[in-house]
C-alpha cells in the first residue's frame, strides 16, 4: 500500500546514491532512476541535484524526505497494528550477521523462522562486525547479530550468547600437550589471524593488551576473513589461531582439530542490535525471540568439556 516511489526516494535520499539504493532495494539502477523521475514529474520539480557523479537533496527534496519518512513510519505502524490484531505476520525482514554468526548460527535460525512464518521474506547479509553495525546505523538492515561489545548508545543491544575464544591447532601440535595456553605461548608459533574489522580480532587484540602484549608481537603469517579458511590452514599444520568455540563443533566431533582454552579464559558476548528509535514490526519481534531461543539451546551443546 505504501507508495513505492516514496520508499525508493527515501532510500536514495538516505544513501545519496542511486547505485547503493538499487543494491539495498534489490532493484536495478534504471528502475530506481525511473521511480525518482516519476516522483519529480508528480511534483513538477527536481528533488536531487546531480553534479559530477554526486547527488544532493534540493530544498524541496529535503522537505519531501521529512514528510516521506513520517508517512512510511505511519504506514508501518498501521500495518503492524492490523496484523497484530489478525495474528498475521509478514515481511520483508532484513537481517545482518557478523561472519562467525552468519556461518554457524543464522542458517538454522532463519530455517526455523521461515518454517513458522512462511509469509515473511528474510534477506540475510553477512559481513564482519564493523560492517554489520554500520548497516544497522544506516538503516540498511533491520537487525544485526554481532560479536563483541557494541558501543553505540543509539542502538539497542541484547546479549544472546556467552562465547569463548579458544586456541586452535592441529592434532599433532606441541600445544596439545598443555591443559591451557598462556598469552606468551602464542608468540612461539606462526599465527593465522582474522582480518581488520573482525570482532574476533578485536577481542583477541584486547586480550593481548590485558596481558601486557600486543598483536605486533605475534608471528602473523596469514590473515583470512573466514573461520573456515583459517581452520583449513591450521589443519594443514601451518600455524595456530584463536577462534570462537562455536565454530569448532564439526572439527571437535571428527577430532580433526584441537581446541585449547586460554590460561585466562577469553569470553565475549554475541549480541542482537537494532536502532533504538526504529519501529519494530511483529516479524522483527518474532525473529528476536527465535534467535534468542536458538542460541540458548545451542549454547548448551558447544561448551568445552
Amino acid at each position: 500500500m505504501a507508495d513505492r516511489r516514496l520508499q525508493v526516494f527515501t532510500t536514495v535520499a538516505r544513501l545519496l546514491s542511486f547505485t547503493k539504493a538499487a543494491e539495498t532495494l534489490y532493484m536495478t539502477q534504471p528502475a530506481v532512476t525511473f521511480q525518482i523521475r516519476q516522483l519529480e514529474e508528480h511534483f513538477n520539480t527536481r528533488l536531487f541535484d546531480r553534479t559530477h557523479n554526486r547527488i544532493t537533496l534540493t530544498e524541496v527534496g529535503q522537505r519531501v524526505k521529512e514528510y516521506a519518512d513520517k508517512i512510511i513510519i505511519l504506514y508501518k505502524e498501521m500495518d503492524n497494528e492490523v496484523r497484530t490484531l489478525t495474528g498475521d505476520v509478514q515481511g520483508p525482514l532484513i537481517v545482518g550477521a557478523s561472519t562467525t554468526i552468519g556461518e554457524y548460527f543464522i542458517p538454522g535460525v532463519v530455517g526455523a523462522y521461515q518454517s513458522a512464518f512462511r509469509d515473511v521474506k528474510v534477506r540475510l547479509h553477512v559481513a564482519n562486525t564493523n560492517g554489520i553495525i554500520h548497516m544497522v546505523e544506516n538503516n540498511q538492515i533491520d537487525i544485526g547479530i554481532v560479536e563483541g561489545p557494541v558501543n553505540n548508545k543509539n542502538l539497542v543491544t541484547d546479549v544472546i550468547w556467552d562465547d569463548e575464544l579458544v586456541v586452535v591447532c592441529s592434532v599433532d601440535h606441541p600445544l596439545t600437550r598443555q591443559q591451557c595456553v598462556s598469552a606468551a605461548d602464542l608468540l612461539d608459533y606462526p599465527f593465522i589471524g582474522r582480518e581488520e574489522g573482525s570482532g574476533t580480532r578485536e577481542v583477541m587484540e584486547n586480550y593481548l593488551v590485558s596481558q601486557d602484549l600486543n598483536s605486533a608481537q605475534l608471528n602473523i603469517i596469514m590473515e583470512f576473513g573466514s573461520p573456515e579458511s583459517i581452520k583449513n590452514v591450521v589443519a594443514a599444520g601451518l600455524g595456530i589461531s584463536i577462534l570462537s568455540i562455536a565454530t569448532m563443533e564439526k572439527e571437535l566431533a571428527l577430532k580433526s582439530l584441537c581446541a585449547i582454552s586460554l590460561e585466562k579464559p577469553v569470553r565475549r558476548p554475541f549480541s542482537i542490535v537494532y536502532q533504538r528509535q526504529k519501529f519494530r514490526l511483529r516479524a522483527m519481534d518474532e525473529f528476536l525471540e527465535f534467535a534468542q531461543a536458538h542460541c540458548a539451546a545451542r549454547q548448551k551443546l558447544l561448551q568445552l568439556t
